[in-house]
C-alpha cells in the first residue's frame, strides 16, 4: 500500500509540473465543475490580507463551502478527516477534539498549539480541566467563503501564539444583492438539518446577512448496558450568525459579526477493545470485571458500534456566543488602519464514563465506576469570557515595492465565576451528581493513616490568561523575480490558576467525609503531623468545605519573541519558488491538579520550509499545484505524562504536562486541483510526516525525597519514551483524492455531477502507557460519494446525495490508556456510513 502512494505521490506531481505551460488567461483555478460558484482566484487572508493563493509563500489547504456540503463536513473532526497534515485529539469525544498540525498536540489543559480563527478573531478560550473549547463548534462551517488550513507557525501576524499552525474560518459577508437560501437535510439515523439565510442590503450602504443552522441526529453508539438512553453519539445543535456592514463613508467601514452556538447531546462513551487476562495483583480486580465485560460483548455478538455506559445521565451540552467588530480606514492610497476587537463567551457541561466501562459483579449487579468524569451540581465544567482587541496598521511604499503591516494584540480571558468538575473514582454512583453513592472504606496505609481511595473529586477552579503583543511584518520586492520578507513578534502571557479540590470519601457510615484534596503540599506541607492521617495534614470535616478552604493559586508566565525570514523566487507569473525560517512558540500553564506538576513552561519550534506553487492556464487544463517541504527543530516539548502514586501516597495518581522533549518533524507536503476539458475535476493533498522524539530529559524524571512520599514514578503517555520513537497523532501517510465530473446533459436540465472522495491515513501512536496491540491506532480508508444536481430544470432549486464512510470502515481514532492501571483498554470509535439527501431553494 505505502508503495502504492508514494507511486501516486510521484505521478501527481509530475503531471502537475507538465500540464504547467505559462498562458496569459486568466487563472480560474477555483471553479467548481458541481456547478458551484465561480471565482477568478482563489482568495485567502494568510497574511492579514485578500491575496490570490498562488501568491502567498505558506503551505494551506482551503475549502470552499460546495466542498464543506459535499464532504457533509460539520465540525472539527469531519475537516481533520479530509486534510493533509491536519490531525484530531479526539480523547474526550468529537465535540472537545482539538487540532494537530504536523504533529504539534494539544493534550489536557495545555493552550491550543493550533489557533482557530472566525471572522479574523481567535475562538473564545474554554479554561477547563481537559482539552475543549478553542475551536470549531459545530455550527460554524455554513454559508462560509472557505476554511483554509495554515501549516506550520503563524507567530508574526496572528494574534495568538500557536507552534502548529492556524485554521481560519471565513464567513461570507453581506453583498449588494438581495438573496439568499433555504435548505433541508435528511438522512439515516433519523438526520434532520435545515439551513436558512438571508443577504439584504437595506440600502447601498448599509447591508445585513442572517443565518441559522439546525441540526438533529440518532445516536449511532448502540448502548447495551441498560443503563442510561439506548443511543450515544447523537447530535442536536442550532446556530445562527448576523452580519452587518455599514460603509459609513468611501474610506471608512464597519463590520460586525454575531454568532450563537448551542450543542446539547448525550455524548459518547468508548468501546472496550481488550482485556488482560494476566493482570498484576494490584488491577486484578478490575481486570477480571473487565474482562467479564468482553466476554458480554463477544457472547452477544456485539457490532463495533455497540457499547455499554455506565453514566445514567450522560451529556455534552457547549453554548458559545461571540461578537467581532472590525474598523476599517482607508487613510490614504498607501496606509490602512484596522481596529479588531471582539469579546466571547464559552459554557460546557460534560458527563460520561471515560474508560468505557461497565464492570458487574458475577451476580449481575453493578460494581463500580472506573472514572467517571460530571459537572459538579450548579456548576459548569468550563464557563469563560474571552476579550481580544487588535489594532493593525497596513502600508505600500516605494513604488509598491514594499507591503508591511504593524500592530500590537491584546487579550484578556476571564471566569464567568467558578467551575467545577466532578469525577468519580473506583465508587458505585446510584447518583454521583446527588453524591449517593456505596461505602467505599478507607485503606491504612503505614505513613498515610487511614485514606480513602475511592472518591468523588470536586475541584473548584478558575483560569484566567493573558497574552500581549507587538507584531511587524514587511515584504520588500527587490526585482520583479525577487521578494524578501521578515516579520518579529514580542508576547507576554500570562496563566493563573485558582484551584480548590475538594476530596470526598465514603465510608461504612454513608456519611461522606469532605477534605482537601490534591491542593495539600501548599495549604498543607507534606511531612506535618495529624492525628488523621499521619504524614499527610488531611483535616477531614462531615460537611462541604468551602471555596476558600481549600483554593490554591499557581501562575505561570512566560515572554518570548518569534520572527519570519523569507525570500521569494518567482521566474514567470504562473511559478512561484520560497524558502522561509520561522520561529514558532506555545505559551506555558498552570493546572493545580497535580501536587509537585502544577505549572509548566512553554515550549518553541524552529521551522525551516521551502515550497513551490505552480498555476495551470491551459485552455484544456487549468489549476494549480502546490508542494512544500520543512523541517521543524522541537524544543521544551510540553508532554502528557501519567503520575503514578506512592504505596504510602493518598493520592490515586494523576495526569500532568511536563517540559521534556526535543523533537525532529519532517515531512513532504502537496496540493493541488485541476479541471481538464470544463467536465472532470481532481482535487489531492498528501503528506508524508516523519516526526519522531530526538531527545528526552530524563531530569524531568528525577522525583525529589519528599516528592516520592506522594508519586513513585512519572511515564509519557502519548509521546515515546525512547529516541527515535514516534510521537503521537502524526500519521506517517496521509492520502486525500477527490474527483468530480460534471455530465454532458442539456442546459434546460440543470447542472448534474458526480463526485467521490478517497482519504488513506496510515497508522499513527495513540499512547505509549498500554499494552503494545493497542499503541498505534490503525490505517483508515474512508469514501466518500455525492451526486449534485443544481439548478433542476433551470428552476431555483439544487438537489444533492451524500454518503460519508461507504464502505463503513471501522477504526478507532483515540484510546483511554487504561491499560497499566485498570487492565484493559478501550478505544473512541469511528463513525458508521452516513448517507442523505439535501434541497435547497435559493433566491439569486
Amino acid at each position: 500500500m505505502i508503495g502504492n502512494l508514494r507511486q501516486i505521490a510521484l505521478t501527481t506531481t509530475a503531471i502537475g509540473f507538465f500540464l504547467a505551460p505559462p498562458a496569459q488567461a486568466q487563472v480560474e483555478a477555483a471553479s467548481d465543475v458541481s456547478g458551484a460558484e465561480e471565482t477568478d482566484a482563489i482568495v485567502v487572508t494568510a497574511r492579514r490580507m485578500e491575496e490570490n493563493l498562488q501568491d502567498v509563500p505558506i503551505s494551506i489547504t482551503v475549502f470552499s463551502q460546495q466542498q464543506i456540503d459535499n464532504r457533509n463536513i460539520v465540525n472539527a473532526a469531519d475537516l481533520a478527516i479530509y486534510t493533509p497534515s491536519l490531525s484530531l485529539n479526539s480523547r474526550f469525544g468529537p465535540e472537545k477534539a482539538s487540532f494537530i498540525i504536523r504533529g504539534f498536540v494539544q493534550d489536557l489543559a495545555t493552550q491550543p498549539s493550533v489557533g482557530v480563527y472566525f471572522a479574523d478573531v481567535v475562538a473564545p478560550r474554554a479554561g477547563g480541566s481537559t482539552t475543549s473549547g478553542n475551536g470549531v463548534g459545530v455550527g460554524s462551517m455554513f454559508d462560509l467563503q472557505n476554511v483554509q488550513v495554515l501549516k506550520g507557525p503563524q507567530g508574526t501576524l496572528f494574534g495568538r501564539n500557536t507552534t502548529g499552525g492556524a485554521v481560519l474560518l471565513v464567513p461570507r459577508r453581506p453583498t449588494d444583492k438581495l438573496e439568499g437560501y433555504v435548505e433541508g437535510s435528511y438522512g439515516n439515523y433519523d438526520m434532520r438539518r435545515l439551513q436558512a439565510v438571508a443577504n439584504i442590503p437595506l440600502a447601498d450602504t448599509f447591508k445585513v446577512r442572517l443565518g441559522v443552522d439546525r441540526m438533529k441526529r440518532d445516536g449511532y453508539l448502540r448502548n447495551r448496558s441498560g443503563t442510561g438512553p439506548d443511543r450515544l453519539g447523537d447530535s442536536d445543535y442550532i446556530a445562527a450568525r448576523l452580519s452587518i456592514l455599514a460603509e459609513l463613508t468611501p474610506d471608512l467601514e464597519n463590520y460586525t459579526v454575531a454568532t450563537y452556538s448551542k450543542s446539547d447531546n448525550n455524548g459518547i462513551t468508548l468501546r472496550v477493545l481488550g482485556c488482560n487476562r494476566e493482570p498484576a495483583a494490584n488491577i486484578a480486580a478490575n481486570a477480571r470485571l473487565a474482562c467479564a465485560q468482553v466476554d458480554r460483548q463477544n457472547a452477544r455478538g456485539d457490532g463495533w458500534w455497540d457499547i455499554e455506559s455506565n453514566e445514567r445521565d450522560p451529556k455534552f451540552q457547549a453554548e458559545t456566543w461571540q461578537i467581532i467588530n472590525t474598523t476599517t480606514l482607508r487613510a490614504s492610497d498607501t496606509l490602512t488602519i484596522k481596529n479588531i476587537a471582539s469579546y466571547g463567551e464559552f459554557r460546557e457541561i460534560t458527563r460520561m464514563s471515560l474508560q468505557g466501562d461497565n464492570l458487574v459483579n458475577p451476580d449481575g449487579t453493578f460494581a463500580k465506576a472506573l472514572v467517571q468524569l460530571n459537572n459538579t451540581p450548579g456548576y459548569y465544567n468550563s464557563r469563560q469570557a474571552t476579550y481580544t482587541e487588535e489594532l493593525q496598521l497596513q502600508g505600500r511604499g516605494f513604488d509598491g515595492k514594499l507591503n508591511w503591516q504593524a500592530g500590537g494584540y491584546f487579550e484578556n480571558s476571564d471566569p464567568l465565576g467558578v467551575s467545577s468538575q466532578a469525577t468519580g473514582i473506583g465508587l458505585n454512583c446510584p447518583n454521583l451528581q446527588d453524591l449517593q453513592c456505596n461505602a467505599a472504606p478507607p485503606l491504612n496505609l503505614p505513613a498515610a493513616g487511614r485514606v480513602f481511595v475511592s472518591t468523588v473529586s470536586r475541584p473548584f477552579l478558575k483560569a484566567s490568561f493573558r497574552s500581549r503583543g507587538l507584531y511587524a511584518q514587511a515584504t520588500y520586492r527587490l526585482s520583479d523575480l525577487l521578494a524578501v520578507t521578515g516579520g518579529v513578534r514580542y508576547t507576554w502571557e500570562r496563566m493563573r490558576h485558582d484551584y480548590a479540590s475538594q476530596t470526598i470519601g465514603f465510608p461504612a457510615t454513608n456519611t461522606p467525609v469532605y477534605y482537601c484534596g490534591n491542593s495539600v503540599r501548599v495549604r498543607y506541607p507534606v511531612g506535618t503531623s495529624s492525628p488523621v492521617n499521619p504524614g499527610f495534614n488531611f483535616p477531614v470535616a462531615t460537611a462541604p468545605l468551602g471555596y476558600e478552604a481549600c483554593n490554591v493559586t499557581f501562575t505561570a508566565k512566560s515572554d518570548r519573541p518569534t520572527w519570519l525570514i523569507g525570500v521569494d523566487f518567482t521566474p514567470t507569473e504562473d511559478l512561484l519558488f520560497y524558502a522561509k525560517y520561522a520561529r514558532g512558540y506555545r505559551g506555558g500553564g498552570a493546572a493545580g491538579a497535580n501536587i509537585y506538576f502544577e505549572t509548566w513552561g512553554p515550549e518553541k519550534v524552529d521551522t525551516y520550509e521551502a515550497g513551490a506553487k505552480v498555476t495551470l492556464r491551459g485552455s484544456s487544463a487549468r489549476g494549480y499545484f502546490n508542494t512544500a517541504v520543512f523541517y521543524n527543530d522541537f524544543s521544551d516539548q510540553q508532554i502528557a505524562a501519567s503520575l503514578i502514586r506512592a504505596a504510602t501516597s493518598p493520592l490515586l495518581g494523576g495526569n500532568a504536562i511536563i517540559n521534556a522533549g526535543k523533537s525532529k518533524i519532517w515531512g513532504i507536503e502537496a496540493d493541488a486541483a485541476v479541471t481538464l476539458f470544463d467536465i472532470f475535476r481532481v482535487d489531492g493533498g498528501y503528506t508524508y510526516l516523519n516526526a519522531r522524539l530526538k531527545e528526552l530529559d530524563p531530569s524531568t524524571y528525577a522525583l525529589a525525597p519528599e516528592q516520592r512520599l506522594v508519586w513513585a514514578d512519572v511515564r509519557p503517555t502519548a509521546s515515546p519514551s525512547i529516541r527515535g520513537g514516534r510521537l503521537a497523532f502524526s500519521p506517517k501517510h496521509r492520502l486525500s483524492l477527490t474527483g468530480t465530473i460534471l455530465l454532458p446533459v442539456d442546459e434546460s436540465i440543470g447542472d448534474v455531477s458526480l463526485g467521490a472522495t478517497y482519504v488513506y491515513t496510515s497508522k499513527q501512536l495513540a499512547g505509549t502507557a498500554t499494552a503494545p496491540q493497542y499503541q498505534l491506532l490503525p490505517s483508515s480508508q474512508l469514501v466518500n460519494l455525492n451526486v449534485n444536481w443544481n439548478k433542476v430544470m433551470n428552476s431555483p432549486v439544487d438537489l444533492a446525495l451524500f454518503m460519508t464512510n461507504a464502505t463503513n470502515e471501522k477504526f478507532h481514532s483515540a484510546i483511554a490508556n487504561a491499560w497499566a492501571s485498570y487492565g484493559f483498554e478501550a478505544g473512541i470509535v469511528n463513525e458508521p456510513r452516513m448517507y442523505g439527501v439535501r434541497l435547497r431553494y435559493s433566491l439569486r
